[in-house]
């Protein structure tokens, strides 16, 4: 039985600033029911807050607590290591790190910098990482899509550096399983009675599988055909909207 869920927020509940249809009331009935929820998204080009802000814009009401986001995480990590980063990130977010910095860095800490993401900078981090620094990678999804189709997510830039560096970076977003757990640990449920409701088949739903989550897939955001195949094997379930998934869940 699902007692607790988790929901992607970008392609399941809002697109480029709008919510999609039946996601207003998925949380009302979800809310009505009883059920806890956590929001968790990998997005890293915005703020907690400015996310918050954002979603009730829209009319879809959370608290701040109740979302999971890869900028908070990595601050943690970098404040309980007394870590110095260097940043490749959004300036949206550079804000969030500023009383972190100063030379020399200890790690370099990669987001989705978006149209910052260069040949200069991108051969920097490289330098350092070959100097002995670490790579911290606030995700590394494939690609998002926004209200103008799909783009080029932070994961290409981490895999490039990894490559060129022969490195393995530290995910600190999804589809890392403490990402996941922090938010069910907050439930105070066991992972198995959560369920993870996601348009990533890969980052989302996979991810919150091997957390020992359950999975749903649902077909919107990036949903491409052919993704049910990547999670249906593994025990994840599929469904075409948020209307179903409620259904689902109750």
């Amino acid at each position: 039985m699902i007692h607790g869920v988790l929901f992607d927020l970008e392609g399941v509940l809002s697109i480029g600033g709008y919510p999609l249809p039946g996601s207003r009331e998925a949380l009302l009935s979800l809310r009505a029911a009883g059920i806890p929820m956590r929001f968790i998204t990998n997005s890293t080009r915005l703020t907690r807050g400015a996310i918050v802000n954002r979603l009730g814009c829209m009319g879809l009401e959370i608290e701040p607590s109740h979302l999971f986001s890869p900028v908070v995480a990595a601050r943690n990590y970098l404040i309980s290591r007394k870590l110095t980063p260097h940043l490749l990130v959004h300036p949206n977010i550079h804000s969030e790190f500023a009383d972190l910095l100063g030379p020399p860095p200890d790690v370099v800490l990669i987001g989705d910098a978006g149209s910052n993401f260069d040949y200069g900078a991108l051969n920097h981090c490289f330098r350092l990482l070959l100097d002995g620094l670490p790579l911290l990678a606030m995700g590394c999804n494939r690609y998002f899509r926004d209200d103008g189709g799909l783009n080029l997510d932070l994961g290409p830039f981490v895999a490039a550096l990894e490559y060129a560096a022969e490195l393995e970076a530290i995910i600190l977003g999804k589809p890392a399983s403490e990402f996941f757990l922090a938010a069910v640990n907050s439930l105070e449920l066991p992972p198995q009675d959560v369920v993870m409701v996601g348009d990533d088949a890969e980052m989302d739903v996979r991810g919150a599988l091997a957390a020992g989550l359950r999975g749903v897939l649902v077909r919107t955001g990036k949903y491409r055909h052919g993704d049910e195949a990547k999670v249906e094997p593994l025990g994840g379930r599929v469904f075409d909207d948020i209307d179903a998934v409620v259904d689902y869940i109750l």
